[in-house]
């Protein structure tokens, strides 16, 4: 008896000329307008405060800086653009897009749709180590709030690492290790400032916890947006694992990705970057909860176009936010972290609302 036959292999469908052009075309036009629309909103919200400032003036501070012209404005309004507002606006955009950022990502390693960059405990450490810099002067002056801030992180983290491994590695126990992570590092910062902070210094720690964007500079701009570059390039370099991911661990594994180095991978790129942003801005919450939902509407939700139209969207969103912070109650100021929660409450019910399951 002869062996019958193999059956002729399934062709790869692969889509038409046309429909690849025209969704190359679109992501194109999705990408190049956010850009346009977040440099016109950094330019626009520069201009809105007490002195009176106009988009040209903008311009034409910005070109001086660069070396591309010459500023006509005199040495105080120059300042107000070049050292107090446009840091606080670019860092407000690099904050936005890197808590989105690791909000899409988080969403879709654990498969969770109410997954946020907080979930690794990130945030209480931070916490935690700024009351430890301010309040009980840990390092003598030789440390400073931000530094305090990324080393209480970090060492969070490690502990989620730690409890996870131990307990079994799998997607509930990272998230359980987070809870248990957070609960702890918020309990410590509450006994801190509770037993050793003075009124004045409780007042500043809470403004901070809240999120903060005053007093920051050019070294956090650049220092938040090296990370940010850095950790979008890994995670649009796992865009198909990510892909993966979606579908569960198994069907991630049956394709070939390695479940438990690209999970590590992930999770540290994106712990490491919401240090690097709570060091510098505190807590603010609901951007990395909220704008993946919005950002897969407009783009999907294969991650290659989904996380450049993401951190599009949170840079624009944080943008306008934190203007709207320093300027509703002018003179005083309310921190960023209340106006987010105050417009991410309501989106994050409407996720509920969206992510329920039938009985």
């Amino acid at each position: 008896m002869t062996a019958p036959a193999p059956a002729p292999s399934r062709p790869r469908k692969t889509p038409p000329p046309r429909a690849t052009g025209v969704r190359v075309l679109r992501d194109g036009l999705l990408w190049t307008g956010g850009a346009a629309l977040l440099v016109l909103s950094v330019a626009v919200a520069v201009t809105i405060g007490p002195a009176r400032i106009s988009v040209p003036d903008v311009w034409s501070t910005v070109a001086a800086h660069l070396g591309l012209g010459e500023s006509r404005l005199t040495p105080i309004r120059d300042g107000i653009i070049w050292n107090l507002r446009m840091p606080r606006t670019l860092l407000a955009a690099v904050c936005g897009a890197g808590l989105a950022v690791c909000g899409t990502v988080m969403q879709s390693l654990l498969r969770n749709p109410l997954a946020d960059p907080f979930v690794l405990g990130v945030s209480s450490g931070a916490s935690t180590g700024a009351v430890a810099v301010v309040v009980l002067g840990v390092g003598g002056g030789a440390v400073s709030v931000p530094a305090g801030a990324f080393l209480g992180a970090l060492c969070s983290f490690a502990l989620v690492l730690l409890l996870s491994h131990t307990l079994g590695g799998t997607t509930d126990r990272v998230v359980l290790s987070g809870v248990a992570a957070m609960q702890l590092f918020s309990a410590l910062t509450s006994f801190v400032v509770m037993t050793a902070a003075d009124a004045e210094q409780t007042r500043g720690v809470l403004f901070w916890l809240l999120g903060s964007l005053s007093g920051v500079g050019w070294s956090d701009v650049w220092v938040c947006a090296a990370v940010l570059a850095v950790a979008l390039l890994v995670c649009l370099g796992h865009a198909r694992t990510l892909d993966a991911f979606v579908f569960g661990q198994e069907a991630a594994a049956s394709l070939g990705v390695h479940v438990g180095r690209t999970r590590l991978v992930l999770l540290c790129t994106t712990a490491l970057l919401t240090a690097a942003l709570v060091s510098s801005a505190g807590a603010i919450g609901f951007v990395g909860l909220v704008l993946p939902h919005a950002a897969r509407a407009l783009a999907g939700s294969g991650h290659r176009r989904l996380l450049p139209v993401t951190a599009l969207a949170g840079a624009v969103f944080l943008v306008w936010v934190d203007t709207l912070a320093r300027t509703v109650l002018d003179p005083q100021e309310v921190p960023v972290g209340v106006v987010t929660a105050l417009i991410g409450v309501p989106a994050f019910v409407l996720v509920l609302y969206r992510t329920r399951r039938n009985p």
